[in-house]
């Protein structure tokens, strides 16, 4: 067994990364073991500090950047906030065409914005000289499609324009090290196995220099603990200014979650789940791709009700079933999927 996937609960069926990762059997009984502290009063405050920001050094290495760099909380929206309210009147936004609502919604909030969507594969060609900012999901939650960072990348710093690139669906799989944005944005939820509530960015140069942390609170401060109270405004100089406060317990699952992510081989991780990924695509007749989440057309949700039936964890979305691969999963888990597909469109004949 591999020693990755023996670190996992037993995850047979679970085809639903995608949608809410696996805790490993350390991030699970650290949440446990912190519960039980809490219960019993033996919780301290300031003990939780030091589980944030081992967190925010493992999300630096998932990222490839310094620790000075990332920015915790709990939601990538509330991160893209800060690009959208960076923006003047005006300004044009280019956006993926169906993507997830927190990439594409802090830009619909503001009326004075132009925001255009265009279909994913065309992105890099649709940035002009009016573009001020360009966003985009790495793996699109719908579709599981990739995109092209480097031509997308090319094409802003061409223009000119600003990059905001969220990975949530990616890291944890893909390799991330090596994004040329000024905001990458993460939640840790998915493929990264952590409690729901713990979300990190990296901040470039241009972002740290333009964007305000309009959120911003006593977390903001190079010491949150002297930056309860005002009447002044603690903010720290590096991205921590940007910082929301933790939620606790969400963080002392996630560092022991980003940890063991940030000490694998990624690219051995990409290989194996992109490789159950195509060898379910092959048995369902679709062609290989570089995606470990799979969807087809299911409007009707008959794929979807036949995998559950069959005790296949999976998704919907956007009239399409999905499916995604990862370390908890293996070749047995594609032959039950496909076999539970071929049941249902058996009966249908």
């Amino acid at each position: 067994m591999d020693p990755a996937s023996s670190a996992y609960p037993d995850g047979r069926g679970y085809l639903a990364a995608c949608t809410m990762g696996l805790p490993t059997f350390a991030t699970r009984d650290a949440v446990a073991r912190d519960l039980d502290r809490w219960s019993r009063g033996d919780a301290a405050a300031g003990d939780y500090s030091g589980a944030v920001e081992r967190g925010r050094g493992h999300a630096a290495r998932l990222l490839g950047t310094e620790p000075s760099r990332i920015a915790i909380g709990s939601q990538v929206s509330v991160f893209v906030g800060f690009a959208a309210a960076s923006l003047p009147t005006g300004a044009e936004v280019l956006c993926v065409d169906g993507d997830f609502s927190s990439v594409v919604a802090p830009f619909l909030a503001r009326d004075d914005l132009q925001v255009r969507h265009v279909p994913l594969a065309a992105l890099a060609d649709a940035i002009g000289s009016r573009t001020a900012l360009v966003a985009v999901s790495l793996v699109q939650s719908a579709t599981g499609d990739v995109a092209d960072l480097d031509a997308i990348s090319r094409a802003a710093r061409t223009a000119g324009a600003l990059l905001v690139v969220d990975t949530t669906q990616a890291t944890g799989w893909l390799p991330t090290t090596r994004i040329d944005a000024d905001l990458v944005v993460c939640h840790a939820y998915k493929w990264l196995g952590a409690p729901r509530g713990a979300a990190f960015a990296s901040f470039g140069d241009r972002a740290l220099a333009e964007f305000t942390p309009q959120a911003a609170g006593w977390y903001s401060g190079a010491d949150p603990w002297a930056s309860c109270y005002g009447p002044d405004l603690h903010l720290a100089d590096d991205a921590h200014r940007f910082d929301v406060s933790p939620a606790w317990h969400a963080w002392v699952g996630a560092e022991v979650a980003l940890g063991f992510a940030a000490a694998l081989d990624l690219e051995s991780v990409r290989r194996h789940d992109v490789g159950l990924a195509n060898a379910f695509r092959a048995g369902i007749g679709l062609e290989a791709s570089v995606s470990a989440i799979v969807t087809w057309p299911d409007a009707d949700g008959d794929d979807l009700r036949a995998l559950t039936a069959n005790g296949i964890t999976a998704s919907g979305r956007a009239g399409r079933a999905r499916v995604a691969f990862h370390l908890w999963n293996d070749e047995e888990d594609v032959t039950s999927a496909l076999r539970a597909l071929l049941r249902a469109a058996s009966r249908v004949r």
